[in-house]
Order: C-alpha cells, then sequence, then structure tokens
C-alpha cells in the first residue's frame, strides 16, 4: 500500500444528505469508502474496506443505532469517529460523549465546518496538539502528524496520509524539505531537521545533510553514494560508517 487520501466511511440513512457529505469530501480531496444508511451493513463492509475515520449520523434506523455502532467501531477496529447529530436530546448526547467522539457536527453544516472538524480529528489522531509552542514551532513552519507507521501531511488544500514503507527519501531545501515517494512528493513547509526529530529512527537514517533515507528502499551503496529508486543521492564520509552499520541490520 503507498499513499493515499485518507479514506473516510459515511453512515447516513437520509441518502440526500449521505450524498452531499460525499460530495464536500470529494471536493475536499478525501475518498469515501461508502455511504451506508445503517449499522449493520457498515459492519459488514469494515472487514473488506476499513477506513481511516467514520461519519455517522447518531439516528440510525435497525437494530443499531450511531452511538452502538461507534462503541463497536472503536472497541474491534480503532476507527475515530465524527458524529453527525440533528436536534437530539441531551440524554442522547450525553450517552453519544460517552463514546469519546472526536468531533460533533450539528447538520446542516458547511463545508468549511467538516474540513475544520476533519483536520482537528487527523490532528487528534496523531496525538499531537493543533498548535506548538513558539520555541517548538516556527513562523510559517508546517506540524505535521505522526502515527506509528504514517505521516498525514497537508497537500494543496488537503490533508493525504503517507504510510512511511512507501517514502524514499526525504530531501532538505532551505527551510522546506520534500517527501519523495514511488509515485509523488510532497514540500513541507518545515526544516528536515525538525522532520527528522519526529520519524521514527529504526526506519530512517541521515546520510548527508541533505537527505534522510528509509533504510528498506535502499537499493545499492557505493563509496560515495547511496541509491534509492533510480536515484543516486550522496553519502556523507562522516555519516557512512554510521550508515552502513544501520544498514546490516533491515
Amino acid at each position: 500500500m503507498t499513499d493515499s487520501s485518507i479514506k473516510i466511511l459515511v453512515v447516513e440513512d437520509e441518502m440526500i444528505i449521505g450524498a452531499k457529505v460525499s460530495m464536500f469530501l470529494t471536493e475536499l480531496g478525501y475518498e469515501v469508502t461508502g455511504i451506508i444508511p445503517r449499522a449493520e451493513e457498515a459492519l459488514l463492509q469494515l472487514e473488506e474496506n476499513a477506513p481511516d475515520i467514520a461519519l455517522l449520523d447518531i439516528q440510525l434506523k435497525g437494530s443499531m443505532d450511531g452511538i452502538a455502532l461507534a462503541y463497536a467501531l472503536q472497541k474491534d477496529y480503532h476507527i475515530p469517529v465524527i458524529f453527525l447529530t440533528a436536534n437530539s436530546d441531551d440524554a442522547t448526547f450525553q450517552r453519544a460523549k460517552e463514546t469519546k467522539p472526536y468531533a460533533f457536527l450539528a447538520k446542516p453544516f458547511k463545508k468549511l465546518d467538516l474540513q475544520r472538524a476533519l483536520e482537528l480529528t487527523i490532528s487528534l489522531i496523531a496525538n499531537q496538539p493543533p498548535q506548538t509552542t513558539p520555541k517548538e514551532q516556527t513562523p510559517g513552519e508546517e506540524i505535521p502528524y505522526i502515527l506509528s507507521d504514517r505521516i498525514f501531511v497537508r497537500n494543496k488544500d488537503r490533508m493525504v496520509k503517507i504510510l512511511f514503507e512507501a517514502i524514499l527519501y526525504i530531501e532538505a531545501e532551505r527551510n522546506y524539505c520534500r517527501i519523495f515517494t514511488k509515485t509523488k512528493e510532497y514540500l513541507l513547509t518545515m526544516p528536515m531537521k525538525s522532520l527528522e526529530e519526529q520519524l521514527p529512527q529504526a526506519l530512517f537514517q541521515r546520510i548527508h545533510r541533505s537527505h534522510i533515507v528509509n533504510l528498506a528502499q535502499v537499493d545499492e551503496v557505493t563509496e560515495s553514494h547511496v541509491v534509492i529508486g533510480q536515484k543516486s543521492l550522496q553519502l556523507s564520509k562522516s555519516l557512512r560508517e554510521e550508515f552502513l552499520m544501520r544498514i546490516r541490520t533491515v
């Protein structure tokens, strides 16, 4: 599996609303895995195509409502939930709150409301605060959201996920850095050193002041260069011994 759009499941029994939500998600650059009217059907689909995030209407027809579905998603699949709510009574709201959703969206909502709820959810998924102190972040620096196996970055006007295994190498470009995969490249408005501090050290190794490589993606090593995906990257003399030691353990 390579880098791709974040996958979202919509569980909504009013199909007009579901279609509108799906349209918003597509315009924002997310992948919709399905618009499903019932909780039981949603659980069946998860076996084949699990989403990254689920948007759930609280009031669903059938034996399971959205709250019961949220419990199942979080217990068995660890899928983050955003509730879509109409005029729920206080008891229903309190019951829904106990499932610890990442956000509530009150119907009707605008595309911007949905966009903000999703970006907040992504930041919470990564267990990082939406903002950092000036000491940790310089003005204009981007904050990537990092999990154990992936990084979420902004690409144009949307958030995309990149699995660490799909990254070939990272290249410094002044106060920016570029992430290269087999099919795409992504520009981050942050210094490579800041990104390096957040990457899993078991997977990545700096080989030059301008490059960090995915150790599992290395194809060839010469006296002065590392080859990854037909790209030859300079290997610094000062880092060569450490790199060779690391590459033997991959």
